[in-house]
Parts: structure tokens; sequence; C-alpha cells
């Protein structure tokens, strides 16, 4: 029997600090949709510049914008969102995937990180979420697979 290497506790640890949430085009367009607005609304209110990239803003209380005990967009959430924990640093280095162990519950210690690459590898390429344009996407899901 194999060991769930992630389970979300939907603990919001991972809703929570500026910085990486990155909107692809794909992500504009879905959330967009989702709160029922244009993607030019989404831009103009949800959204800042910064690095030539698009990004979530943030509350002042660091959490990501769309955060309330929960995500209120987890059916339109970006893919860098639907990614975690298996993000390119956790699968490529075993001391990054230990160090969130202290900060996300989710990830299962049990499994150990060579299981816990594959399941990522292969949910990632389920969910159609690896990247190849650094230009354009979230840095933690470029991949070279």
């Amino acid at each position: 029997m194999t060991v769930q290497a992630f389970e979300c506790q939907m603990c919001g640890h991972c809703c929570h600090g500026e910085g990486g949430i990155v909107m692809t085009a794909k992500d504009r367009a879905r959330l967009a949709e989702h709160l029922g607005i244009t993607e030019t609304e989404l831009i103009e209110r949800y959204t800042e510049q910064r690095g030539g990239k698009l990004h979530l803003v943030t509350k002042e209380d660091g959490y990501c914008f769309f955060f309330d005990e929960g995500c209120g967009v987890h059916p339109g959430r970006p893919d860098i969102c639907r990614a975690w924990p298996y993000f390119r640093g956790n699968l490529v280095d075993e001391v990054s995937w230990e160090m969130i162990q202290e900060y996300c519950p989710g990830v299962n210690p049990e499994a150990g990180h060579a299981e816990f690459v594959r399941q990522g590898k292969q949910y990632l390429h389920d969910e159609d979420l690896l990247r190849y344009d650094p230009d354009t996407a979230p840095n933690a899901l470029i991949s070279d697979d």
C-alpha cells in the first residue's frame, strides 16, 4: 500500500506571505471567470506588477487577498496554488522537503522524499501544472522534464 505523500489540511500556511503567487494568462482567465468579472477587472483589483509578472495582492495581515478561514476562490485558484507543495525546490532538494514539513502539516514525512517526488511529479503531470517558460510562469513550476 502506497503512503500518501501529501494531503491538504486547509491550514492556510501556504496562503500567507507576500511574493510568489504569479498569475499566468491561464490563471487570470480561470479566476476572472470564477469571480464573474473581466480579466481587466481582475488585474486592476487583485494584482500588482513585480519583476515583469502579475502577482496576486495580499491583505495587510500578509494572507492572500482571497484567504478567509480557507481559500475563497478554491475552484478558480492559480496553478501555483494548485501545485503546492510540489514545487521544483521541494522535488529536487530533500532538505527543502524536510523544511516544509515544519510549515505544512499536510506533508507526510513517513512517505519519504523519493515517494513525495514520485507522487508530486505524477500529480503535476496529471493536472497539467508543469511549465517551461520562465518569462511567464512561476519559477516554482518550471520543469526540465
